[in-house]
Order: C-alpha cells, then sequence, then structure tokens
C-alpha cells in the first residue's frame, strides 16, 4: 500500500509550489533551505505553504508577501523576514509599501519590533537592490 495517500496530487502540489517559491525567493535562498533537507516530514508543510496558499487566487503575489512581511515582522523570525523582503520587491512591491507595512507592524507590535525589523529589511533591500543592479 502507498504510504501517502493522493501521491501524485502532492507532488503536483509541491512542483508548483516550488515554482513559485523560487520565482518569489530565488534560486540561492531555495537552494540553501533544500540543502538543508526535505525530509518526508517536512515535505507536507512545503506543500501546504508554496503549493497550496501562494498558487491560490484572491491575492496578489505582492499582498501576500506584504502581509509575510508584518507576520514575520511580528513574530520576530528574521531570516525569514529578509527572504520575504526579497520576495516582496520581487513580486513588486516597492521599498515605501514595505516601509509602511513595517511601520503598521511597529505600531500594533512594539517599537523594538519594528527596529529590529527594520534593520533587516534595510540590509535586505540593500542585497536585493545589489542583485537586481539598483545601486
Amino acid at each position: 500500500m502507498n504510504p501517502r495517500p493522493n501521491e501524485d496530487a502532492h507532488q503536483e502540489l509541491y512542483d508548483a509550489g516550488m515554482v513559485v517559491r523560487r520565482k518569489v525567493m530565488g534560486d540561492e535562498y531555495v537552494n540553501k533551505q533544500l540543502e538543508k533537507g526535505v525530509s518526508d516530514f517536512m515535505r507536507p508543510m512545503q506543500e501546504v505553504a508554496w503549493g497550496t496558499i501562494w498558487t491560490r487566487p484572491g491575492l496578489e503575489p505582492k499582498q501576500r508577501s506584504l502581509i509575510n512581511i508584518a507576520l514575520l515582522a511580528a513574530q520576530g523570525k528574521p531570516e525569514e523576514l529578509a527572504g520575504h523582503v526579497r520576495g516582496a520587491i520581487v513580486n513588486g512591491a516597492t521599498e515605501e509599501e514595505i516601509r509602511e507595512t513595517l511601520l503598521q507592524t511597529a505600531v500594533y507590535c512594539g517599537i523594538p519590533t519594528g527596529i529590529s525589523s527594520f534593520r533587516v529589511a534595510e540590509e535586505a533591500l540593500k542585497k536585493v537592490n545589489a542583485e537586481l543592479g539598483k545601486y
């Protein structure tokens, strides 16, 4: 018996999610995450986050990126925040929109959260702008 029912459907979700994930986060980031390993245990999480949520209609990728920035800032997840700042730029967000998202988050989550998030975002923006030849 197949240990994972509907394996083909799960593979389709994973593959569709991987396309979106690479577009949003970039090959370097995704490859680094995959080097850490995607176990059978973790694979469903990859499918949910990228194959199920990011491929849904209803929100534009830029909107999803800005929501992620707010949530990751609020949770104090700097590595993920930096990756999603990059993704937001790729998805068409402006630096002003990212800044306003972080300001909104700071007001509701606290100034220390805001300061930390601004520092992470500023470094991420410098890196992505250098990659894209903006500076």
